[in-house]
């Protein structure tokens, strides 16, 4: 069972569904390790300052840009802290839109959201998901993993509800980028008779989508030299292969109906008075950040580079 990357709360309107973060992604890549050819010893890294030479403990670095040559920023944990949006244990639903609304270049990374038992989140994940699947609607959240804000999809995918990070429009080059001349693409005159293979062609190539009909054959290749080496003795031994190792929130639970009927009676711009279980949903008032101090100009630092032992 995988642990949950997030926990924390889907909103949209006034209602709050207590739900977890899942990572849907399973990377399988093989792992290597780099040797030193002579002695098939293991090549290590050292964190070394530029300046002396001398080796950098991990608490002695800290993360700094560079918004002139040699000249820096160093910015602390509470500066980070205070930069990150005030909502970090929340997907805030901004809108809904039509599922086939979205390009697939805009999909990033999956994750599966599921319902906080512990929290009763049954009711309203449920909700939200079935809404979703007759409308054939997605909603458009904003969220923050592991101090980053992304822009995100949640998908109604079977019983579960799938939230796939989206690529911002910056991240993204335009057609205009590729530097290709006017004109280049223009539709030349096709014959019918071209047209007619050409679909010919891909229907007979077409049928169902079976995922699981899919294999990274090159892994699968490399895995199976790699165990006859072993087999066949073909291995080296390292001298020195001692390795060290690496080094949420309750809910109460709520009248859903009244929460839904509030949400669309503010969306049609009818006024209410708040009710206890509004207010129960409603996110807590962010506490005003420090004024920020004023990037100063610094001597390059001691900085780290890593250096192959």
């Amino acid at each position: 069972m995988p642990r949950p990357v997030w926990r924390g709360h889907i909103t949209f309107g006034l209602v709050s569904i207590p739900v977890m973060l899942y990572a849907a992604e399973h990377r399988s890549e093989l792992q290597f390790r780099m040797l030193d050819s002579r002695n098939h010893a293991r090549v290590r890294y050292e964190r070394v300052n530029e300046e002396t030479g001398a080796e950098v403990p991990w608490d002695r670095i800290v993360r700094a840009f560079e918004y002139d040559a040699g000249n820096y920023v160093v910015l602390s944990d509470e500066d980070f802290q205070r930069a990150a949006p005030e909502s970090s244990h929340s997907a805030d639903i901004e809108c809904f839109v039509p599922q086939d609304a979205i390009c697939a270049k805009w999909f990033d990374k999956p994750y599966y959201l599921a319902p906080d038992r512990k929290a009763k989140g049954e009711k309203g994940y449920a909700l939200l998901r079935d809404a979703l699947k007759k409308s054939r609607r997605v909603g458009i959240a904003t969220v923050v993993i592991r101090t980053r804000a992304h822009l995100a999809a949640l998908i109604p995918e079977g019983e579960v509800l799938l939230l796939n990070l989206l690529r911002y429009h910056q991240e993204l080059h335009g057609v205009d980028d590729l530097g290709l001349p006017a004109g280049t693409f223009e539709a030349p005159k096709i014959n019918p008779r071209e047209r007619d293979m050409a679909e010919q062609l891909v229907e007979s190539m077409s049928g169902p989508w079976r995922p699981q009909d899919w294999h990274d054959e090159y892994r699968a290749q490399l895995s199976a030299y790699i165990d006859q080496r072993v087999a066949a003795g073909q291995v080296e031994s390292s001298p020195d292969d001692d390795e060290a190792p690496a080094p949420p929130r309750s809910s109460n639970v709520l009248d859903m109906t009244a929460l839904l009927k509030r949400s669309l009676e503010r969306r049609q711009g009818k006024a209410a008075p708040d009710a206890p279980q509004a207010k129960a949903a409603r996110k807590p008032t962010a506490r005003k950040a420090p004024a920020r101090k004023p990037a100063t100009k610094a001597r390059k630092p001691a900085s780290g580079r890593k250096r192959a032992a």
